[in-house]
């Protein structure tokens, strides 16, 4: 732990109490207390030599499932050890024992007094329309005709019309944001039969730019970028290569980058995916315009973002509350813990910290050197897409067409109807989180406390049970139903508490719906 910290605090675990919050990308060993754990929240895992691991959203926020909350303004270093909890930060630690001893009276009482809800979503459309990255098909090398190419083909496959993502390398180079004429030669035009089409259009961007470009020289004269410790312009490493860093500590800055969006916007643009601004951006002994740590800039970067209602984060730092679409990391395809079954662990992670509008990452894995064109395991797909069917958001990069044999399409155009089914459910819980902060999918223990360590399914608001097959070929899977009535998507009825094994063909995504007496 931290030995430079001014605030510390221990806390002995009252028995049976387990804790969500930190880091989403956690969320397989939430809840913890249990087993040992020790995580700072102001660094990301950084081996010498290597890039960093790709990291998702944070919170200086822990949550009890017994009533009780802890929150710091600034970055905290925690252990979970002997039965304790000990907390350290630069700032005040707050520790409060709430009204009730429940989980969801920690996280609403947490979500009142330190992150409340702005009262606004996320673009309808992120929720009504699946999103449709263009990064698998065509990454670093997206052209007008192929994007076109790519909407046309979702249409012909039966597709509804949705978002669609044009990802990296769009723009001739970071930091000159403006659509590459070599290969964008009419970009309105393209964005107007888009549009005709009943697509919306998001364009990738990170706070980066490429060394000794137009923009470079520019931004540098004007004092805009970050500088490292000996104060000349910061270089950073990142997963595309070399490039210098915005100094998002400057107004000026983030008025340079809030004008380029802008203009975009007046071209058609309807928003934007705001990737990059991960902590191990950034540098303790950088020397930005005014004091900032990597926690700080990270936010400032998401603050940009909330004057866009077509928005997408993967990294974020605090934020909770806010009108933002929050994904998942890029994800192997994978049956493990790294791959499919951080899902549904990961995405509760999000609403804990307070993030309520979140997605899955890609179906079928965003991770591009893991999601190949070729061999995908059509399985494999179509559990990832039934578990984003039921998440408060939905996205495809690989063309299910292209690599699916017509069962598995036809199990994907299933959960597509299953998510249609369920919209009015979604959308009154998006609104729902806009006013109250409360997250659109919930774990077991946030209504149901005996149920703490069941993180395999999801509840959809309070009364419905999502229990998604995460296991490759398994036709059937166990489910914890808590007490009460419960029928089935398939018509069973069941009384809980009790733990029922219930099919999963490959076409079935198993739900559960509270009746009343």
């Amino acid at each position: 732990m931290s030995t430079t910290a001014e605030h510390t605090t221990v806390t002995r675990l009252i028995p049976g109490e387990h804790w969500w919050g930190g880091k989403v990308a956690d969320g397989r060993f939430m809840p913890y207390g249990e087993t040992p754990l020790e995580r700072d929240l102001s660094t990301w895992k950084h081996e010498p030599g290597q890039l960093p691991e790709a990291s998702n959203q944070s919170a200086p926020l822990l949550v009890s499932t017994r009533g009780r909350y802890l929150w710091s303004d600034e970055p905290i270093t925690f252990a979970f050890r002997d039965g304790s909890l000990s907390v350290s930060s630069h700032s005040p630690i707050e520790l409060e024992t709430t009204a009730e001893p429940t989980l969801r009276s920690a996280y609403l009482t947490a979500c009142e007094r330190h992150f409340p809800p702005s009262g606004k979503t996320p673009a309808e459309a992120m929720f009504t329309k699946p999103q449709y990255n263009t990064w698998i098909e065509m990454p670093y090398r997206p052209t007008q005709q192929a994007v076109i190419d790519y909407a046309d083909a979702m249409l012909d496959a039966g597709m509804p019309a949705g978002v669609i993502m044009i990802d990296d390398k769009w723009s001739p180079d970071y930091g000159i944001w403006t659509f590459d004429p070599a290969t964008f030669p009419d970009p309105q035009s393209m964005l107007r039969t888009l549009h005709d089409k009943g697509f919306d259009v998001i364009v990738w961007l990170v706070p980066f730019v490429s060394p000794d470009s137009p923009a470079f020289r520019e931004l540098e004269a004007k004092g805009l970028m970050l500088r490292d410790k000996t104060g000349r312009t910061a270089i950073r490493r990142w997963w595309n290569g070399l490039s210098a860093v915005l100094d998002l500590s400057n107004p000026e800055t983030c008025a340079w980058v809030r004008d380029r969006l802008d203009a975009l916007c007046d071209l058609g643009v309807d928003g934007f995916k705001f990737d990059g601004a991960d902590l191990y951006d950034f540098r303790a002994d950088d020397r930005p315009y005014r004091p900032m740590t990597s926690n700080d800039m990270c936010e400032q970067w998401a603050k940009i973002g909330t004057h866009y209602p077509f928005n997408e984060f993967r990294a974020c730092w605090k934020m909770g509350g806010q009108p933002l679409a929050q994904r998942l990391q890029d994800k192997p395809a994978t049956w493990d813990a790294a791959g499919i079954e951080s899902l549904v662990p990961e995405m509760l992670a999000q609403g804990m910290i307070g993030h309520a509008f979140v997605c899955p990452d890609m179906i079928g894995g965003g991770e591009v050197n893991s999601a190949k064109h070729s061999g995908v395991d059509q399985e494999f797909f179509v559990r990832y897409a039934q578990i984003a069917a039921l998440s408060p958001m939905m996205q495809f990069s690989i063309s299910p067409s292209r690599v699916l044999g017509d069962r598995h399409l036809a199990a994907v155009n299933e959960a597509l109807r299953i998510r249609q089914e369920h919209m009015p459910l979604i959308e009154q819980l998006a609104d729902h989180a806009a006013a109250t902060g409360e997250p659109i999918i919930r774990p077991m223990a946030y209504h149901y406390p005996d149920l703490e360590q069941v993180t395999d399914q999801f509840l959809l608001g309070k009364d419905l049970i999502v229990a998604p097959c995460l296991e490759q070929g398994a036709r059937e899977r166990a489910v914890a139903l808590p007490e009460g009535r419960w029928r089935s998507d398939a018509g069973e009825t069941v009384e809980g508490p009790t733990t029922i094994r219930t099919a999963c063909p490959i076409d079935r995504l198993p739900r559960f719906r509270k009746e009343s007496r």
